[in-house]
């Protein structure tokens, strides 16, 4: 990237990796012209496991146990929890043998390489733990977008450390990813909520989020973590993300607990049916506050009392210089600084390139916009915009740690950058 005088690149990048692949249920079904409900499909693959001898499905158990075991963690037990999925639809299920059971879960599974094409649009929160750390020096989660098979989003974690005597250094992704456990509408929850369950995972980089359900189908899209602090002092990690089932996208929630245990809520009301909602990190006045684009056009404001609703809402930021032309929106949530409300924009100009622009809001009343960037402070460069959406750069969200603006950013929907900057020097840009 070229590097404007407000911000300083890192030089250091995330690329997407094919070999990092999660296991996932495949489901299998006739098109509706071949249905035939008296002998389904799922039953029909069963039959055929039952008509192997004793030392054929000896083999099919000892090759599928031997190339899951190369990069995934406790094959059988992973299997047996997919089986009891199965045998809930094939009532045949019942007699087979332990080892017949492990065959034909691994039927009804795939192998999902969750990044193989792009790993881009990140986000990133303070940890919560600081203890060991070097004055100066700060902790972090990252979220990021994968693409893989079918153009199907996903989201990812790391872990990393920023200095001003280091820069940006990202922990290293384990080389398992874990099959979460998936449930849905927990008793005594509002019909929707959906819990992912990653309790096998031993880092954070081992969870993934692929979609669960139909509002997912195509893609978990673009989340924007933020470190949340109730009234009462406590924090939660929650985080706005786009779910999309092929022809409609529609705003979610995320909440996090040590990003293992997840929990994701579809977002009601009529602001909800547009993507790329971002929150405020605490209540203003008793009330959440939002940031959303619901005619695709400029940057919304949305207040409400119930975290899960959201209607209405007032244009906040519209497009007014060349590079923002055509859109704008929020690069992630609100950064909270002695100022005011610091927001990472994009903006779409000429030939649809994506630039990054802020501006400040009001902190006691955010419908207040006090200063905004006349330029871009991050622009798509002739030397590195090239990827499988050219001419982009996108963030969903960031941190200011010592009056230094730390910014994760996609490049290209391909893959992951960071670069730095004086947040003093940022406000003084604004007009």
């Amino acid at each position: 990237m070229s590097k404007p005088a407000l911000l300083t690149s890192s030089g250091l990048h995330l690329r997407p990796d094919p070999a990092r692949t999660v296991i996932r249920p495949f489901d299998l079904a006739y098109p509706d012209a071949f249905r035939n409900d008296a002998h389904p499909r799922m039953e029909q693959i069963v039959d055929r496991v039952l008509s192997l001898d004793a030392a054929s499905l000896a083999d099919e158990h000892r090759a599928i146990i031997a190339s899951l075991d190369e990069r995934h963690r406790d094959v059988e037990g992973l299997l047996k929890r997919r089986f009891e999925q199965v045998r809930a639809q094939v009532p045949q299920a019942e007699s087979l043998s332990d080892e017949a059971r492990l065959v034909v879960a691994a039927y009804f599974s795939e192998e999902y390489s969750f990044e193989a094409a792009a790993l881009f649009n990140p986000s990133m929160v303070a940890r919560a733990d600081q203890t060991g750390t070097a004055p100066g020096e700060i902790r972090f989660f990252l979220s990021l977008r994968g693409i893989g098979e079918g153009h199907v989003s996903s989201v990812t974690f790391r872990t990393g450390t920023w200095s001003a005597a280091n820069g940006f250094a990202i922990d290293n992704p384990s080389s398992q990813a874990v099959s979460p456990l998936i449930e849905t509408c927990a008793k005594g929850e509002e019909t929707g909520v959906t819990h992912i369950v990653c309790e096998g995972s031993r880092d954070v980089s081992e969870s993934v989020l692929f979609p669960v359900t139909p509002s997912q189908r195509q893609g978990i899209e673009d989340l924007r973590l933020v470190r949340f602090v109730e009234d009462d002092g406590s924090v939660h990690i929650l985080g706005t993300y786009t779910a999309f089932d092929g022809r409609d996208a529609r705003s979610e929630l995320l909440r996090a607990t040590g990003f293992r245990n997840f929990a994701m809520t579809p977002l009601k009301g009529s602001a909800a049916s547009a993507k790329g909602m971002a929150l405020f990190p605490r209540r203003i006045d008793g009330r959440y506050f939002m940031l959303g684009r619901q005619d695709n056009e400029s940057i919304w404001l949305l207040s409400s009392d119930d975290l899960y609703s959201w209607d209405g809402g007032a244009k906040l930021v519209s497009p007014r210089y060349p590079w923002e032309f055509v859109q704008m929106g929020n690069c992630g949530a609100p950064i909270e600084i002695d100022e005011g409300w610091l927001v990472l924009t994009h903006g779409v100009g000429m030939v649809r390139n994506y630039c990054m622009g802020a501006c400040l809001l009001d902190k006691a009343d955010p419908s207040k916009l006090l200063a905004r960037t006349v330029e871009p402070i991050l622009r798509p460069s002739p030397q590195e915009r090239d990827g499988y959406v050219p001419n982009v750069v996108y963030s969903c969200g960031a941190m200011v740690h010592d009056r230094t603006l730390l910014l994760p950013y996609g490049v290209a929907d391909n893959f992951a950058t960071f670069a730095s900057g004086s947040v003093d020097d940022l406000l003084q840009s604004m007009a």
